[in-house]
């Protein structure tokens, strides 16, 4: 039993990381990755986002299903969703105020960060008990500040370099992000092995 949860988390934050592998969440990942404290600020929000929200679309899933109202997945989770960030925001800006100012727009934008309401239904899809759903949302989220965190030094360390003149900007950053999902890919195969899942 908790070889699977085991399995579930280190598969999320490692395998099936949702900005270096499922490419979802790009936006805050390429603009609030250039500080470490904005970054880390940014990955915890983010996975708090996901297991609260994970915890409340899970049951008004099987809410829907059992009224026949599967239709309305969607919308009931961007719904969910967007009040969580604003409860989030709202309490940011009263207890932390310098990250509420780091974060800037990207705060408000977890509302439309596609990776919250991708694993809100990638746990529906998977077919996942609610235990197991709220084990893959924290690996979704600590894959997430895992890749905020490794991402933020890779920037730093690449504009430290002094690029060409025509790769300086966006373009390197996207360079160093590729070569930084294609190092995840690494970890294929290494969590079944371990965990036998």
């Amino acid at each position: 039993m908790m070889a699977q949860y085991a399995s579930i988390l280190f598969s999320m934050i490692l395998v099936n990381n949702f900005v270096l592998v499922k490419f979802l969440g790009i936006c805050p990942f390429l603009g609030v990755s250039k500080k470490i404290d904005s970054a880390t600020g940014m990955g915890a929000a983010v996975t708090l986002v996901m297991v609260i929200a994970i915890a409340v679309t899970w049951p008004i899933q099987q809410l829907l299903e059992s009224w026949g109202l599967e239709y309305l997945q969607t919308i009931a989770f961007i719904l969910v969703i967007a009040t969580l960030v604003q409860l989030l925001e709202m309490a940011i800006k009263k207890f932390i105020p310098p990250l509420y100012e780091a974060l800037g727009v990207y705060l408000p934008l977890i509302t439309t960060n596609c990776a919250v309401l991708g694993v809100c239904i990638l746990t529906i899809d998977e077919g996942y008990t609610y235990p197991q759903a709220l084990v893959a949302g924290l690996g979704a989220g600590l894959g997430f500040l895992l890749a905020m965190v490794i991402f933020s030094g890779v920037r730093r360390r690449v504009e430290e370099a002094e690029p060409p003149e025509a790769f300086r900007g966006m373009p390197i950053t996207l360079i160093a992000a590729a070569i930084t999902a294609m190092s995840f890919m690494g970890f294929s195969g290494v969590v079944e092995h371990l965990f036998g899942a």
